[in-house]
């Protein structure tokens, strides 16, 4: 979310068309598979944890791609504490919603649209699954009781779906306030004790700050703004919180320490022991050189990979447009790394290496 873009990151312009004449001289290389040979590969590889993707390093790698990273839109992972459903946002022009795979007899399923988010007249994205499994929560432009709809994403909120006793979701519901409220409130995460941590902002891409609401009694209470070490240097969004509250990792725009100055990039903020935070330390160039939009940070539940989003093309090769035909031009437009949003994952020993950095 930034004054240039709307605050999903699902942007169209003129970057897409250089990307795809970017990776023109790299396709025409032959340096990646076509596309009979990549699903393929794709199917191949969908068999076991993480969908059966060889582990990264601390190298960002493209997260399955030709399956989760097709070309199209992808951002916002979710998991079940499991690691047995995946889900994760895709959008195209006017359609943007949540996606799930699952693991079954040992193969992930096809991606689908998730069964609370299939209603065309609406966006849904930015999945949270509880860590005991049984709610996941997400962003809607779905209007709220009494609330006149509103086009593109003039309304933002909080919604939830709980899970029913044969695995399935039930019927999506509004959390209601004090979670939402006349302000646009998105992208949720949660603790292992159900607090909730959410963006909250009155005017997209100009005061957007986090929150957080503990739950007691099974219900949130007031949600409190976080203290300006988090919340005071520049403008953040979309804040992913460990599990046991320790370090929260979100994207900043406008700080002086960014590279470039002032440019959006993923920071992580550790959480002392006495309860307060630290100012946030700039994730470094593997992260942020890579990513163009700081828009999808989460962990898995295993704590073992650090996702996020990137929109960044592939590398152009020597320019050649020999033997280039339309149907290449289209393979590339329908490629990942197209310049569109995909899904990259690294070693989270990123965010242990940082904090004993700064120490």
């Amino acid at each position: 979310m930034t004054a240039a873009r709307d605050r999903t990151g699902f942007l169209r312009s003129a970057a897409g068309v250089a990307a795809v004449a970017c990776v023109i001289g790299l396709q025409a290389s032959g340096a990646r598979p076509n596309a009979t040979q990549r699903e393929a590969g794709a199917q191949a590889a969908t068999r076991g944890p993480y969908l059966g993707q060889k582990a990264p390093g601390l190298t960002p790698q493209l997260f399955a791609p030709g399956f989760v990273s097709t070309g199209i839109f992808e951002r916002d992972v979710a998991m079940t504490p499991d690691g047995r459903e995946f889900y994760f946002s895709a959008g195209f022009r006017a359609v943007t919603t949540i996606m799930v795979t699952r693991l079954r007899d040992g193969i992930w399923t096809a991606p689908e649209v998730a069964s609370f988010a299939t209603d065309p007249a609406y966006f849904y994205m930015e999945p949270c699954v509880s860590h005991d499994g049984r709610r996941i929560f997400f962003l809607t432009t779905r209007p709220r009781a009494g609330q006149a709809p509103k086009s593109g994403w003039g309304s933002n909120s909080i919604w939830a779906a709980d899970r029913n006793g044969d695995g399935t979701w039930g019927e999506p519901y509004d959390l209601g306030p004090p979670i939402n409220g006349p302000d646009l409130t998105y992208f949720p995460s949660i603790t292992s004790d159900g607090t909730l941590y959410f963006s909250r902002a009155k005017v997209p891409g100009k005061d957007s700050a986090i929150y957080r609401s503990r739950l007691a009694g099974g219900r949130y209470q007031e949600p409190e703004r976080l203290p300006d070490s988090v919340n005071g240097a520049g403008l953040i969004y979309n804040a992913f919180v460990a599990s046991d509250e320790s370090y929260l990792i979100a994207g900043v725009e406008g700080r002086e320490d960014a590279t470039p100055p002032k440019k959006a990039n993923y920071y992580v903020f550790f959480r002392n022991p006495d309860g307060t935070w630290t100012a946030g330390t700039n994730m470094g160039p593997a992260v942020n050189d890579l990513a163009n939009t700081q828009h999808s940070p989460y962990v898995s539940p295993d704590g073992r990979y650090f996702f996020f989003s990137s929109n960044a093309a592939a590398e152009p090769a020597a320019p050649s447009l020999k033997g280039l035909t339309h149907a290449r031009l289209v393979e590339l437009n329908s490629s990942p790394r197209n310049g569109n949003s995909d899904i990259y994952w690294m070693d989270a020993r990123i965010v242990q290496e940082l904090r004993r950095a700064g120490r």
